[in-house]
């Protein structure tokens, strides 16, 4: 009796179909979100192949592959969180590449025009409510973000009004919900959210150039190595581009 019940209980095991395994594994800076996913699912559709996305910030995500999270793709808001990673021999050699850029943004909960320029009144139109910002010395939208307001010469007014954030997107949602008047995002962020408005771009020359890079984690397959492929791809590029991204920072 009993074999044949371990032999029933084998079969049943035998005949459970197991997890699907993504074919690859993608770790990407919250800001490319809704652009990732539209690449992946296009991918899916092409190569009959699964892509897992996981998002966060990129210093977050970082850490995470040097701790070894199974990406196979690691794809990031900024290019010195890529390098601590290379340092750290965590990526395939020669697998790296700037992939697209972005722009920075005041958006408001309200409509309003404020443009950032060298002394703009930020802090006068905060009064006593908060700035919205990724966390300003980890996180690469925080990081743009002080370095144009410090640029500015407004960042030592604007800095005790300042709420920081995990990341942009976190950011993009306390202004979207009226918790912030004001917040310091991406562009493509921006675009993501009906709900808030651009009150003015800041100069590019404001900050280090915003740029995307991607790269192959130090084991990973060809599958990963395609999917890499595409992200360069004239294809990607426009669909970066619908959301709101620049070809290069």
């Amino acid at each position: 009796m009993h074999s044949r019940l371990g032999l029933a209980a084998l079969m049943l095991i035998c005949a459970t179909p197991l997890p699907a395994v993504a074919d690859v594994t993608v770790f990407a800076a919250a800001s490319l979100k809704n652009a990732l996913e539209e690449i992946a699912a296009d991918w899916s559709r092409e190569t009959d192949e699964t892509v897992t996305l996981t998002f966060a910030a990129s210093s977050t995500i970082a850490r995470q592959v040097d701790q070894g999270a199974p990406a196979d793709v690691v794809f990031l808001a900024n290019e010195a969180w890529m390098d601590w990673l290379e340092d750290r021999d965590r990526l395939r050699p020669g697998s790296r590449g700037v992939v697209t850029g972005n722009r920075l943004v005041l958006v408001a909960s309200e409509p309003v025009s404020l443009a950032p320029a060298p002394g703009f009144p930020l802090a006068d139109a905060l009064g006593e409510d908060r700035l919205a910002m990724a966390l300003v010395d980890a996180v690469p939208a925080g990081i743009y973000g002080k370095a144009a307001l410090s640029t500015l010469g407004i960042w030592s007014e604007v800095a005790p009004l300042v709420a920081q954030t995990d990341n942009a997107r976190t950011a993009l949602a306390l202004v979207a919900t009226g918790e912030a008047p004001f917040g310091i995002v991406y562009a493509s962020d921006a675009q993501a959210d009906t709900r808030v408005r651009v009150a003015g771009a800041f100069p590019a020359s404001s900050h280090p150039p915003i740029r995307y890079p991607a790269a192959l984690n130090a084991d990973t397959t060809v599958e990963a190595e395609a999917f890499l492929a595409r992200l360069h791809s004239d294809a990607a590029r426009q669909v970066f581009a619908r959301h709101g991204f620049q070809p290069d920072g």
